[in-house]
Parts: structure tokens; C-alpha cells; sequence
């Protein structure tokens, strides 16, 4: 990745356009504030709704437990400039230009948090009866499908197809969640962790069919690639995100595999004077020596501080901030509350804490005798613990670590 032209000393930014109205941005607008900054704040996000936070959309309001779930942030008092119903079309770095279906607009800083997008189910676009669930005129299309309690298909075994069968369980509707490998949330979580989750649809009485692959969406129905033709009142895809930044084509903005922006330690994207945070973003860890991105809630809620500490500080000359989280993200399904911490991929150690077909169990994972990752079912304190014990690189007694009663905190080397 090329170095930014961005040098200590150099006049402090008087205009910051922040890319994005969801956790990110809106984070990122607040934190700016926070930090003292006194230039013009620039929000633009492509909604028309007043910027609101998304893990409601998949439960309360759904069930109609919410109206919606707007930020409790008071934009005109902070001096925070809206501009919603406005997307994003294109980047021109060297005239340090944003462009928009409204017009370009200048800036002197450029923060990138334009998330991520859902992933579409091939062929299935235009048929009707199926859903996205990602934006708050998603959830509001779902409401009247849960309420009418209709058969329900959810393609895809991750964490928000877990969420949204949960949620249509609760609401009498019948649910079969197909998911094309073997077992839910490959690629999240190891085999031997996720194979207890599979027996969760059951308990909750939603049907789960691995090995199954989607061959074709007909109105009111599902066609699997075995023959198989399930009734679907509505379908409800959740097979994946990928980051939104299709509109960075042609700006010279280094992407990485992934279609993300990489940026650097410092949460700066190759071009200069722009930066890149939240689901859009990947990151060098130090702590756990690879690049990360990370599609989770609290990583949208962490970054931002970093950027503003960055633009707010690099006029006076000041060491920017270094961005290396612990990434954390929750999940509650099926009566469960499923907590995750750390970065297990290079772990050469798992240890249990408790029995996975029990209601409460944690999963940790060392590196020599290093925490690098848990997760925690119905273990809060684990958690809490734990991501204290990571950040800290504490060394970790394994036998004690095993031990469910005793606390992670005395289970030290």
C-alpha cells in the first residue's frame, strides 16, 4: 500500500465529509465533536431516515417491539450537517471530491463508512416474496410476512440467519433454514464449535437442512438442487456482506480481495487525505500479525475514535493512533446469548469450558499459552474476562482454563 501524502505539521483539515450515516459514520461525526474539532461535519448516507443502528432490525422490529431505532444523537446541536437520501457515485482524490446524485462535493478530509452490502441470492432477484434484511425498509417489509405467520425459507446458516429464523419462531411463523455446507456458520467458527449450534433450530422448532443448495426461487416456493420444493411464503436471504464500495471504481483507492478499502494501521486508505472505517475497512492487526475485516457492530463503534483522533491531531504534528482492537460481536438465537472475542485463526490450542449440549459453555482458544479468542454461550463474565485477558496478553494456565468454575481472571500461569 502506497504512504499518504499526509505530513505532520500541515494545516488543520475546515471541512470533514463523512461517507456512510450508519454506526461508522455517525461515530465518526460524533467523535470529531468530541474531540474539539470546530470545522464543517458533512454526514451523507443514501437512506432517507434519520441515521439509526441496525442489530434492532433483526428482533425488535421485527416483531414490532420498536418503530425503528434511530441514533440519540442531536446532529443540529453538535453541528453535524445531514444530507440523507443521497448515495455516493464516485471519488476524484486528486480534486479531493466526492461525488453524489446530488453534485460533487469538496472536501479536506474524506471518511469512507459506506458498510456493506447484503449479498443477492442468483436468479432470485425480482421474484416476489423475497427479502433482504439489512436496512430499516427491509425489516419493515418483513413485519407484515412475520405477523401474517406464514411458511417461512431462510437461505443461509450465518449469524443473521440464525437471528431472523429466532425471530420468526417467536412469531408462530414456520421456519426451514437451508445452508449449502455442512453444518451453520462455516467459515465463522471451527466444525467442532458450530456442530452443537446445529441442534439449536430444533429446540426451537425451525427445520435445518445442510447440503442443501438452492437450484431455483419460484413464486411461493423453493426448488433445491435434490428435487426437493419447499413452500415459502416469503424467502429471506442471508448468505453473506461484501463491502460497499462499488463506487470507488476508477478512483485509484487500493481495494483488497475482498473488495474492501485497505487501509493502514492508522485507519488511512492509499489516497491522501482519506480514510476508511467499519465494515468497508480492512486493517493490519499487530496483535494477531494479518490484515482483518471484520463485519461486527463494535468495530464500527471503535474505529471511528481512532479517525478522529487521527484528524483532529495530525495538524499539530501529534503520533497518530494505531488501530488494533480486540474485535468483539454478539449474537442472541434461539434463547442464547452467543458472545465472541478475539481472532482464532491462528490458535494452536481449543479448550472447552462446560458441555456444549448444555445451556452455558465457552470455547477458548490459546496461542502457546496466550488467549487469542473465546466465545462464550450464556457466559458473560467469561467474555468480559476474557477480552481483558486478551488485550493484556496475559499467560494462561491451560489445566485451570478448563476448569468451568473457576473464574478466567485466577486461571493465570
Amino acid at each position: 500500500m502506497s504512504e499518504q501524502t499526509q505530513e505532520p505539521g500541515s494545516s488543520a483539515p475546515r471541512r470533514v465529509v463523512v461517507a456512510g450515516a450508519g454506526m461508522a459514520g455517525v461515530q465518526t461525526a460524533v467523535a470529531l465533536r468530541e474531540q474539539g474539532f470546530t470545522g464543517t461535519v458533512s454526514l451523507i448516507g443514501a437512506e432517507p431516515h434519520q441515521p439509526y443502528d441496525r442489530p434492532p432490525l433483526s428482533k425488535a422490529v421485527l416483531l414490532g417491539k420498536a418503530e425503528g431505532s434511530a441514533f440519540d444523537v442531536d446532529f443540529e446541536a453538535l453541528g453535524i450537517e445531514l444530507r440523507l437520501g443521497c448515495e455516493v457515485r464516485g471519488l476524484r482524490p486528486g480534486d479531493h471530491e466526492l461525488d453524489t446524485e446530488d453534485g460533487p462535493v469538496p472536501y479536506d478530509v474524506l471518511v469512507v463508512a459506506t458498510g456493506a452490502e447484503p449479498i443477492r441470492l442468483p436468479g432470485a432477484e425480482g421474484v416476489p416474496g423475497v427479502h433482504l434484511l439489512r436496512t430499516l425498509d427491509d425489516a419493515e417489509r418483513l413485519r407484515p410476512v412475520l405477523a401474517r405467520r406464514q411458511d417461512i425459507v431462510v437461505v443461509g446458516a450465518g449469524w443473521i440467519g440464525a437471528e431472523f429464523a429466532t425471530a420468526a419462531r417467536e412469531a408462530g411463523c414456520a421456519v426451514t433454514v437451508v445452508e449449502a455446507a455442512e453444518r451453520p456458520l462455516t467459515g465463522a467458527l471451527p466444525a467442532e464449535v458450530a456442530a452443537p449450534m446445529a441442534g439449536w433450530y430444533a429446540d426451537a422448532g425451525a427445520v435445518l437442512r445442510t447440503h442443501a443448495r438452492v437450484e431455483r426461487v419460484e413464486r411461493g416456493t423453493v426448488v433445491l438442487d435434490d428435487g426437493s420444493r419447499l413452500p415459502a411464503g416469503a424467502v429471506v436471504v442471508g448468505i453473506g456482506a461484501r463491502p460497499a464500495t462499488a463506487w470507488l471504481s476508477g478512483s485509484g483507492v487500493e481495494l483488497g480481495t475482498h473488495g474492501e478499502i485497505v487501509a493502514d494501521q492508522h485507519l488511512r486508505a492509499s489516497a491522501p487525505d482519506v480514510y476508511a472505517v467499519g465494515d468497508c475497512a480492512s486493517f493490519p492487526s499487530g496483535r494477531y500479525g494479518e490484515r482483518l475485516l471484520v463485519h461486527h457492530w463494535d468495530n464500527a463503534l471503535q474505529g471511528p475514535r481512532t479517525v478522529a483522533v487521527n484528524i483532529v491531531g495530525r495538524a499539530s504534528g501529534e503520533t497518530p493512533a494505531v488501530y488494533d482492537p480486540v474485535p468483539y460481536f454478539w449474537s442472541e438465537q434461539f434463547g442464547r446469548f452467543v458472545q465472541y472475542a478475539g481472532h482464532h485463526a491462528a490458535a494452536d490450542t481449543t479448550l472447552w469450558r462446560g458441555d456444549p449440549a448444555g445451556p452455558a459453555w465457552t470455547v477458548c482458544w490459546l496461542r502457546g499459552d496466550r488467549l487469542v479468542a473465546l466465545l462464550a454461550v450464556g457466559r458473560p463474565r467469561d467474555l468480559a474476562q476474557g477480552r481483558r485477558l486478551i488485550e493484556s496478553g496475559t499467560p494462561m494456565n491451560p489445566a485451570l482454563l478448563a476448569d468451568p468454575a473457576r473464574p478466567l481472571k485466577a486461571a493465570t500461569a
